[in-house]
């Protein structure tokens, strides 16, 4: 988008008095049939005429912004407005990196900039940014000349990274103990930032409708499998089916849907919080601060949620007949075991955020900067592919690594529901399996686990851009 105005308007020479000549005269240039607007297929005519490069998608989005009266082209005046307040943005960008205020920017400050995005890049990496920007050699970069470039490119837009690479908004694999994504400051100030979190949350409840079935096979062998007790994935849905029909594979499902919205509110406010408490400059955070604020936010959406949970594991695990709903599930466990029953296996699941948050984190944050470093020339925009490939990757290894303690904590939340069954510590339920079960029956359920990532990002990527349209959010 930014090339448009490159080379015509963003020139050494321009000033503000001459401005609207330059516009009239590069709106003429543009204007080929002399209707005195200018269309899409015109904008994209006349750039390519003029030698200008511009990306794919460009030239509607540059009609899409400046076009106030919705006849699908502009005129003299709208395209006149839209160069002004582009102007003011790269003037606003400029100012916010050049971080002590010298009137030039240099390769720390764009290193610094990207590291308070969550992406650490080395010296030669930020010098080879600096260097498609410098004209004059100096390895620095005025006002001119970053007008002139038309800010950075859009594979290196700030804001761009920031939005094309939304991962725990996007991605909901049933799972609930991601790092929150960062928002740009535009997001946050036009109300962007809900919109998209609820279009998460629908994107969620879809998700996780089609996907119950395994959910519930993986909870299923989580709680009952044992060396002596195979249960495989054909027999078990049999089982299930036999005891209460095909609508019995969607046991649990309304309690997992119904704490998606509290807890993905919960998590982002709590997010906020952490980071300006953590943040050492005007509410910026590096990669660890960022690592930490959002574990503590999980960890504070899972204390509230907890109880939720425990009720979602005994509805998953009940037999035909024994709870009406949630409300009766609730009363039946406050009334049998006690407030305490609903915080059972709290501790082994608020030590599984550490692990899976962060091997999920450092794996995206790597695959994301391996990407734009080695294919990101002309967008920061990963594509559908790319994006689900990234997440699904990133989020199968935070699996792994906390899986475990996600087995044990199921096991703790179901044990009062199992007859026969005693009440353990955590400790003493590790020791219990490895010495019954070895290393791998703490992975029990891992195959439904694993075959459900697929199709649960799958469908949250596709609700998730269904409801951006719906709501009116703009790529």
């Amino acid at each position: 988008m930014y090339q448009v105005v490159r080379k015509l308007v963003f020139t050494d020479s321009y000033c503000a008095s001459n401005a609207p000549k330059t516009y009239e005269e590069l709106f003429e240039k543009l204007d080929a049939n002399k209707d005195g607007k200018v269309d899409v297929a015109e904008l994209k005519e006349g750039l390519s005429a003029l030698g200008i490069a511009f990306g794919k998608g460009d030239a509607q989005k540059i009609v899409s912004s400046g076009d106030q009266d919705n006849d699908e082209g502009l005129d003299i005046n709208e395209f006149s407005k839209y160069l002004k307040e582009h102007e003011k943005k790269l003037l606003l960008t400029f100012k916010s990196l050049d971080k002590n205020n010298d009137g030039r920017i240099d390769y720390m400050e764009i290193k610094q900039s990207l590291a308070e995005l969550g992406m650490d890049i080395s010296k030669e990496e930020a010098e080879k940014i600096l260097q498609t920007i410098d004209v004059d050699g100096t390895m620095t970069v005025d006002w001119n000349e970053w007008r002139e470039h038309f800010l950075f490119n859009t594979a290196t837009n700030l804001e761009d990274i920031i939005r094309y690479w939304k991962h725990s908004t996007v991605l909901d694999i049933g799972d609930s103990l991601t790092i929150p994504d960062e928002f740009t400051e535009e997001e946050k100030t036009t109300g962007v930032w809900w919109k998209q979190l609820a279009a998460g949350a629908m994107a969620g409840a879809v998700s996780r409708t089609g996907t119950a079935p395994l959910d519930r096979m993986k909870v299923f062998m989580q709680v009952h499998g044992s060396k002596t007790n195979k249960i495989s994935l054909v027999g078990g849905f049999k089982q299930m089916i036999k005891e209460g029909g095909v609508s019995s594979l969607w046991r649990g499902n309304g309690t997992n849907v119904l704490k998606i919205a509290p807890e993905t509110a919960i998590k982002f406010m709590a997010y906020e919080q952490y980071k300006k408490m953590l943040s050492s400059e005007g509410g910026k955070v590096q990669t660890h601060e960022r690592f930490i604020a959002g574990s503590l936010a999980g960890a504070t959406a899972q204390t509230a949620i907890y109880p939720m949970e425990v009720m979602k594991t005994r509805l998953t695990l009940r037999k035909t007949g024994q709870y009406s709903g949630m409300f009766d599930c609730a009363k039946k466990i406050l009334k049998k075991e006690g407030v305490k029953a609903f915080y059972k296996g709290y501790v082994p699941n608020i030590l599984g955020i550490i692990p899976y948050a962060g091997i999920d984190l450092a794996v995206y944050e790597s695959l994301k900067n391996a990407w734009l470093a080695r294919y990101a020339k002309d967008t920061a925009n990963p594509g559908i592919l790319v994006l689900l490939a990234c997440g699904t990757i990133s989020s199968t290894c935070g699996q792994l690594a906390s899986y475990p303690l996600a087995l044990i904590r199921t096991r703790m939340q179901a044990a009062a529901s199992i007859e026969g069954s005693e009440q353990v510590t955590m400790n003493r339920l590790v020791k219990k399996i490895l010495e019954k079960e070895g290393f791998f029956g703490l992975y029990r359920g891992i195959l439904p686990n694993f075959m459900k990532v697929i199709p649960a990002v799958s469908i949250s990527y596709v609700v998730y851009e269904y409801m951006r349209t719906g709501l009116g959010i703009s790529k």
